[in-house]
């Protein structure tokens, strides 16, 4: 569904991505992990078209992206879900997923917004709140569930567990797995180990700009081995 290959994405003369490779296929979740700076987001971006300038190749559907702006690599099916500022603070809750839903035919909104309340009944229970005036976990809950009512064919995730208490990331983990299970391609750069054993079957490790590793997730137990040998400080 979505192939990278030999990608490098610059802001101004900072040379952010230096040259990755990565695939994610119909169906399948997949993690980007490593420390803070690395590259993952402005990876996320680069597929999105969002700031960064690139070149390489990012090829969605056997597709080349290249050129495309943000709007027609979504028409094609992409999903952006940010870490920050990804829902609209002066609409209310359905109003927020209505955005999305309204993209959708008109006997499937309904559904849309069906489903968003089935995975986050939160969201049911504040539907006529302002989007602003959430928590930021409850926000995080929201932007997921529009981009989710997008119904893309793949969906980019950034951070989603971020701050979170563990009721809600397995909240959001179920919702990713659900996506997944209808046929849903996942890219998700969290650090949460619950979410990506729950979400992913591979993932790939980052440092420095560049992909150092590409892993199963049946290769860990427990937390503390992909901390300690993917996740270390580097020397």
């Amino acid at each position: 569904m979505l192939e990278l290959t030999d990608l490098h994405s610059y802001y101004g003369r900072s040379h952010v991505v230096q040259g990755i490779s990565l695939r994610v296929a119909l169906g399948e979740g997949v993690g980007l992990v490593g420390h803070n700076g690395v590259g993952k987001t402005t990876t996320l971006k680069s597929i999105m078209g969002l700031g960064p300038q690139t070149r390489g190749q990012i090829a969605f559907e056997d597709r080349d992206l290249r050129g495309a702006p943000v709007h027609a690599r979504a028409r094609r099916g992409i999903g952006f879900v940010p870490e920050e500022e990804a829902v609209f603070p002066q609409m209310t809750v359905e109003e927020n997923i209505r955005t999305a839903a309204l993209l959708q035919p008109a006997h499937e909104q309904g559904r849309c917004l069906a489903t968003a309340y089935e995975l986050f009944p939160v969201l049911a229970e504040r539907r006529n709140q302002l989007a602003g005036t959430l928590s930021g976990g409850q926000q995080k809950m929201l932007a997921l569930a529009r981009g989710l009512a997008l119904r893309p064919r793949l969906i980019l995730v950034d951070e989603p567990s971020e701050g979170l208490m563990p009721i809600n990331v397995d909240l959001i983990s179920q919702a990713l797995k659900r996506a997944i299970l209808d046929g849903m391609g996942v890219l998700v750069v969290d650090a949460s180990f619950h979410l990506l054993k729950t979400v992913c079957t591979r993932l790939y490790v980052m440092r420095r700009g560049l992909i150092t590793g590409e892993h199963q997730l049946t290769e860990f137990r427990e937390p503390e081995e992909l901390v300690a040998t993917y996740l270390r400080k580097e020397g």
